[in-house]
C-alpha cells in the first residue's frame, strides 16, 4: 500500500492527470477495501443495528468514509442523544459535511423540542445553514439571552410565502418580543390577511390586543364587494377587516379590486391606504399567470410609496413591474426601498444604471456608465454581461488556468475531496456523494484555492462526472478555466444536430448545460428526461414531425435525446419570431407562455422582458441560458462575443 502511493505521487509528473487517476480509482484491491464496507454500514443504519455500526465504526477508522458508521448511530434518535456527544463528533471530524449536517439536524430536533438548552452548546458547529436551520438557531441565540438576533430577521417577518416550520416558529417568538414595534406587528398582520392566511392573522391580531373576528373574516370572504360597499373606517379592527376584504376581492377579480381601490381608501389613515394600495398592486404584480400585465398595478404600487415599509418580496414585484413598463423614477424608488443586502446585488444595481441612464442628464449617465463598469468587471454572470453590453464591449475572455501536479497532489491529500471521489467510486447514493462533495468545493473556497477546485473539476470531467465538475469550476474567485466551466461532453453530436436544424451549437450547448448539467439519466420531477429533459409528450410531438414512431425508451439514448432536443428548440424558435430569448423561455414554460408575455402592441427591450417573467424558474433560466451560450460561442471558438447577440428586442405578440 504505502509503496503504492509513493509510486504515485513521485511519478505523477512524469505521467500527468492520467496516471493519477489510475493510482486514485484503478487501485481495486487493498486501497479501497474499506470503503467497500459503506454500503454494509449503511444497511445496518437502516435496519437500526447499532451493535454491527459500533463494529464498522472500528473497522473503517482509518479509512476517508470511516466516519459514517458512527455518524449514523448518532442520526438513530437523533433527538434524544445528549449534547455532548455531537459536540464530541464534530470536534474529532472537524469542518466536515456530516459533523455539520449532525449538529444541524440536531439543533433543529432539539428546537423542535423547545429543548434550547441541550442545543446552545451545539450551535457553534452549525456553519452552513439553510433557511430552517438559520431559524432554529436564531430561535436557541435568542432563548439564550440574545434578543437582537430578531433584528437580523425582520425580512422574513413580514414574508407571507411559504416558511419552514422553524421559521414560522420564530415569527410566533418575535411577536411576544418587546422589540417588535406596533407598527411591525401590525404590518405583519395586513400582510398575512392580505394573503388570505387567516389562522396566523388572528394569533397576530391577538397578541396586538386586536379582537378579529374568524367568523366576521369567513363572512367578508364570502362576499367581499358587498362588506366593502358599507365598511365601518373607525378603528385599527375594522381597517384590519377593509384589508382582508379588498384583497379577497382583488384575489377573485383584479378588474374589480383595481376599481374598488380608490373607495376603499377613502376617509382611512395614510398607512392604511398606502397599504390597501399595496394590496392590490401586489396580488396583480404577483398574479400576471393569471391576469397578464396591467399599467394600473404599478400606478397603485407608486400610490403606495412613502413612510410604509415595502417587505423584500413588496419591493422586488414593484421593481418588476416598473422595468417591464420602462417606468425609470418607478425602478429607481423602488429599489430605493429594498434593503441594502438587496439593494447590492448585481441584478438591482444593473437596473439602477438602466434608470439613471434613461435620465438624460450627465450627471445621470456618469453614474450609470460607473455602475456598468463595476459590474463589467466583478463577474461574468448575466448581469455583468449585460453591463458590458451597456458599455459597448465584447465579452472579455479570461485567462485560462490549468491545474498543476500540485494542485492535484493537494486534491489527493484534502479529506473532503477523497471522500467524495471515494463514494463516487463505490456508487454510493448522490444524497451523500454529492454532499460530500459541495462542501469540499465549499471549503476550497473559503480557503480561495482556485487551483484545488480547477484540479477537482478536471478529474470529475475525466470521470464523466460532469455536474460536479462544472459546480467546482464555477467557484473560482481569481483563477478560471472555461473549458471546465462549459464543458462540451458529445461535442460531435450536439454541433451536428444543431447544424442540422439551423441552430447554433452555443445556444444548444447553453440550455443543455442548465438543463441536466449533462448528466444522461437527469430526471425532472414532472417527468422530463435527459440531457435535454424532454418531456414525453413533446417527445412524441417530435417524433411525429420527424415522421418516426415514438418509443419512450429512446429518451435515455444520448443522440436521440438531443436530436429531439435541438429539433424542437428550432421548431419553437420559429413559432416565436425566430428569437432565442422568447424561444428559451417557450422550452422551459411552454410556447404559449412565452408569447402571451409578449407586449401586446410595440417592441420590448430583451432585458425587460426576461426581469418581467412572471416564474422565477422561467426567469432564472432564460437568464442563465442566454450567458451559457455567451461564454460557449468562446469556448467553441465562434469569436468575439456578446451578450447582446442573444438579447435580440421582443417584438408585440402576433394573434394567433
Amino acid at each position: 500500500m504505502k509503496k503504492l502511493r509513493v509510486l504515485c505521487a513521485t511519478t505523477y509528473q512524469f505521467y500527468g492527470r492520467l496516471f493519477a487517476l489510475g493510482c486514485v480509482f484503478g487501485a481495486n484491491g487493498a486501497a479501497f477495501a474499506a470503503e467497500e464496507q459503506f454500503n454494509d454500514a449503511l444497511r445496518a443504519a437502516n435496519s437500526g443495528n447499532t451493535a454491527l455500526l459500533d463494529q464498522y465504526t472500528a473497522s473503517m477508522q482509518q479509512d476517508a468514509l470511516g466516519y459514517y458508521p458512527e455518524y449514523w448511530k448518532l442520526n438513530i434518535n437523533l433527538g434524544y442523544q445528549p449534547s455532548g456527544q455531537i459536540v464530541d463528533f464534530a470536534r474529532r471530524y472537524p469542518q466536515s459535511a456530516m459533523a455539520e449536517k449532525l449538529a444541524a439536524d440536531y439543533v433543529e430536533e432539539k428546537v423542535k423540542q423547545a429543548d434550547y438548552n441541550n442545543a446552545q452548546p451545539v450551535v457553534p458547529y452549525v456553519t452552513n445553514p439553510d433557511q430552517a436551520e438559520s431559524c432554529a438557531v436564531a430561535q436557541v441565540r435568542a432563548k439564550s439571552g440574545d434578543p437582537l438576533v430578531f433584528a437580523e430577521f425582520k425580512d422574513l417577518w413580514l414574508s407571507t410565502e411559504s416558511l419552514p416550520d422553524a421559521c414560522q416558529s420564530l415569527g410566533r417568538m418575535m411577536l411576544s418580543s418587546p422589540l417588535m414595534s406596533t407598527q411591525d406587528k401590525q404590518q405583519r398582520l395586513w400582510g398575512q390577511l392580505r394573503a388570505g392566511q387567516l389562522g396566523a392573522a388572528l394569533a397576530t391580531a391577538q397578541a396586538m390586543g386586536l379582537n378579529l373576528s374568524l367568523a366576521q373574516l369567513n363572512q367578508i370572504q364570502n362576499s367581499p364587494l358587498n362588506y366593502l360597499w358599507s365598511a365601518p373606517k373607525n378603528n385599527a379592527t375594522d381597517y384590519a377587516y377593509l384589508i382582508f376584504a379588498l384583497s379577497r376581492l382583488t384575489q377573485t377579480d383584479l378588474d374589480s379590486g383595481l376599481s374598488a381601490a380608490n373607495r376603499a381608501a377613502e376617509n382611512v389613515p395614510e398607512p392604511v391606504q398606502k397599504y390597501l394600495y399595496r394590496s392590490v398592486a401586489y396580488i396583480g404584480g404577483t398574479s400576471v399567470l393569471k391576469n397578464n400585465f396591467n399599467r394600473i398595478v404599478l400606478n397603485y404600487f407608486d400610490a403606495s410609496y412613502g413612510d410604509l415599509a415595502f417587505s423584500p418580496e413588496e419591493a422586488e414585484i414593484y421593481a418588476r413591474q416598473a422595468v417591464r413598463f420602462g417606468a425609470w423614477d418607478s425602478v429607481m424608488r423602488a429599489i430605493g426601498s429594498m434593503s441594502v443586502t438587496q439593494q447590492q446585488e448585481d441584478r438591482w444595481q444593473y437596473w439602477l444604471a438602466r434608470a439613471y441612464e434613461q435620465r438624460g442628464d450627465a450627471n445621470s449617465k456618469r453614474i450609470a456608465m460607473g455602475i456598468y463598469q463595476r459590474l463589467a468587471k466583478s463577474g461574468d454572470d448575466y448581469h455583468n454581461l449585460l453591463a458590458q453590453q451597456r458599455l459597448g464591449e465584447a465579452y472579455s475572455k479570461r485567462i485560462q488556468y490549468q491545474p498543476t501536479a500540485s494542485d492535484f497532489r493537494r486534491l489527493d491529500q484534502d479529506i473532503h475531496f477523497r471522500r467524495a471521489f471515494a463514494l463516487k467510486r463505490i456508487n454510493a447514493s448522490d444524497i451523500y456523494t454529492n454532499r460530500e462533495w459541495n462542501w469540499a468545493v465549499r471549503q476550497a473556497y473559503l480557503r480561495e484555492d482556485d487551483g484545488l477546485l480547477l484540479a477537482a473539476a478536471q478529474r470529475a470531467a475525466d470521470m464523466g462526472w460532469y455536474d460536479r465538475a462544472i459546480y467546482a469550476a464555477n467557484r473560482t474567485i481569481n483563477k478560471h478555466n472555461d473549458r471546465l466551466s462549459y464543458l462540451t461532453p458529445h461535442q460531435n453530436t450536439v454541433v451536428s444536430y444543431s447544424q442540422n436544424v439551423g441552430l447554433d451549437p452555443a445556444w444548444a450547448y447553453g440550455l443543455m448545460r442548465q438543463e441536466s448539467r449533462f448528466v444522461t439519466h437527469a430526471r425532472s420531477s414532472v417527468g422530463a428526461g435527459g440531457l435535454m429533459q424532454i418531456m414525453p409528450e413533446t417527445a412524441k410531438q417530435v417524433a411525429k414531425k420527424m415522421g418516426e414512431t415514438y418509443n419512450p425508451a429512446v429518451l435515455t439514448d444520448m443522440n436521440t435525446n438531443v436530436r429531439y432536443g435541438t429539433y424542437y428548440l428550432s421548431m419553437i424558435q420559429g413559432q416565436l419570431s425566430d428569437n432565442a430569448v422568447l424561444a428559451t423561455a417557450g422550452y422551459n414554460a411552454g410556447p404559449n407562455r412565452a408569447r402571451r408575455w409578449q407586449a401586446s402592441t410595440g417592441t420590448i427591450a430583451a432585458d425587460q422582458y426576461v426581469e418581467s417573467i412572471p416564474l422565477s424558474e422561467t426567469r432564472d433560466y432564460v437568464k442563465n441560458v442566454m450567458t451559457n451560450a455567451t461564454h460557449y460561442g468562446s469556448v467553441l471558438g465562434q469569436g468575439i462575443q456578446n451578450i447582446g447577440k442573444w438579447m435580440r428586442a421582443i417584438p408585440a405578440r402576433l394573434e394567433q
